[in-house]
């Protein structure tokens, strides 16, 4: 009698928490303005608990079985770790031409020596880039989703971006501060965490970190890159996940170049900061980069290299700037990004897949690119896209699953994510329950 006693009780406190648990995330998706996660989690608050309610009251034995099937569950889901944590991974065996990027292409001015020069080299892009030419572009009046308002304010951070990358780099202190390389690297961080950075990492630098040739920015176009610094300290920067949720529409603009703008002048200071130590340093910039921001900050501990093919980010997924110094200042690396639960989770979620307006990120399995295991977008259809609306668009950083708000109750699942295979379908299927598979943009109407 008192082990059913027990049971009974046990069922009534299991069914009270699950009661209080799903309340609480409906009032933190109505602060979070998700109404219908709040909606689900009202309804599952009703729903839940009554079995167990039920079975306290009527059948404690059928209760205490019920229970040691949810503690079973919980713990499989929790705290064992189950299913497969292996991922190829690899590096890159070369360095990419900055002249072949999309950023780089888009800048050519037809007529220009550059532009002449670049289709001799790559004449099998001339046909793709003529078509994103023909289209509106970014910020034009006449693109699909032209705001006015939303595209002065990128267009201002934009400026604030262009005024930094005069200073990228500049004259070394006349006396070098000699210091350990674990204080050195703890008194970075730790100025780059109080000037606003989300995380920070070191790594060492690596050759297919950097561009084989300025495409553009700073430097003659065309001519090679040269980058002989050891280290690299990379910084992201937390988009806020509010105005993404009107991707792609003209707010998401704003909050990239904001943090764009943002993530430049923490990298010019740190970069100022090193110099004053008496150590080179060079801060690398929206516009302005001889590195590949995404590689270096995959090294450097910060992510993972995702489905989307950008960086995914242990708290806030993709929802994040990037901003990298690279310097001879003595450092010490963190361990690389390498997260073989996060790649497993992308393998079966599709999300951003699903949701791309253009249809550029894709579907099937990674494959082996230039040494390394990644998912390849097609990075000429999504500019294409941007160019058409006159956005950066954003929807599939809106959509991910790890983009929710760094919460106490999203946090609670990532740490099961990171533990479990079951956990990261399970959370799958519950993230689609709560937010829908396709979640809708919140929408605004244009002005201007």
């Amino acid at each position: 009698m008192e082990l059913i006693s027990l049971a009974s009780t046990s069922l009534l406190l299991t069914g009270v928490s699950a009661l209080i648990g799903l309340v609480a995330f409906g009032l933190i998706s109505l602060a979070e303005r998700e109404k219908r996660a709040a909606v689900v989690a009202f309804i599952l608050a009703v729903l839940t608990p009554l079995p167990l309610l039920t079975a306290a009251i009527l059948s404690p034995a059928v209760g205490a079985s019920l229970l040691g099937l949810l503690g079973i569950l919980a713990a499989v889901l929790f705290f064992l770790p189950l299913g497969a944590q292996k991922a190829l991974h690899g590096r890159p065996t070369r360095r990419v031409d900055e002249r072949d990027i999309m950023f780089a292409r888009a800048h050519l001015v037809p007529g220009s020596p550059e532009f002449e020069s670049y289709y001799a080299m790559r004449p099998e892009n001339r046909e793709s880039d003529d078509r994103t030419r023909a289209l509106p572009g970014l910020y034009s009046p006449d693109a699909a989703m032209a705001d006015s308002q939303a595209f002065a304010s990128a267009l201002a951070s934009e400026a604030v971006v262009r005024s930094l990358r005069p200073l990228v780099d500049g004259a070394l202190a006349s006396q070098r501060t000699e210091r350990p390389a674990a204080e050195s690297t703890a008194e970075i961080k730790r100025l780059a965490l109080d000037l606003g950075a989300l995380d920070v990492g070191v790594t060492e630098l690596r050759p297919y970190h950097v561009y084989s040739h300025v495409g553009r920015g700073a430097g003659i176009y065309g001519e090679p890159i040269d980058l002989d610094h050891r280290w690299a300290v990379t910084i992201t920067m937390e988009m806020d996940y509010e105005p993404l949720r009107h991707a792609p529409a003209g707010p998401v603009i704003a909050e990239s170049t904001r943090l764009y703008a943002a993530s430049g002048k923490l990298a010019v200071e740190l970069a100022a900061k090193i110099r004053s130590m008496g150590y080179p340093a060079r801060a690398h910039i929206d516009g302005n980069y001889r590195v590949i921001a995404p590689l270096v900050a995959w090294d450097a501990g910060l992510g993972e290299i995702g489905r989307m093919g950008i960086l995914m980010t242990p708290r806030v997924g993709p929802r994040v700037r990037i901003a990298v110094v690279t310097t001879d200042l003595p450092l010490l690396p963190d361990a690389p990004g390498d997260d073989p639960s996060m790649i497993d989770f992308c393998t079966v979620c599709k999300k951003c897949a699903d949701n791309c307006p253009s249809e550029s990120i894709p579907f099937g399995d990674r494959e082996r690119v230039d040494g390394a295991w990644r998912w390849k977008i097609d990075a000429d259809s999504c500019f294409r896209y941007w160019n058409a609306i006159g956005t950066d668009c954003g929807r599939c950083l809106t959509v991910c699953p790890y983009s929710h708000p760094d919460s106490a109750a999203h946090n609670l699942l990532r740490v099961a994510i990171r533990r479990s295979a079951v956990a990261r379908r399970a959370s799958l299927r519950l993230d689609d329950l709560f937010y829908g598979r396709k979640p809708r943009a919140r929408r605004q109407r244009p002005r201007g």
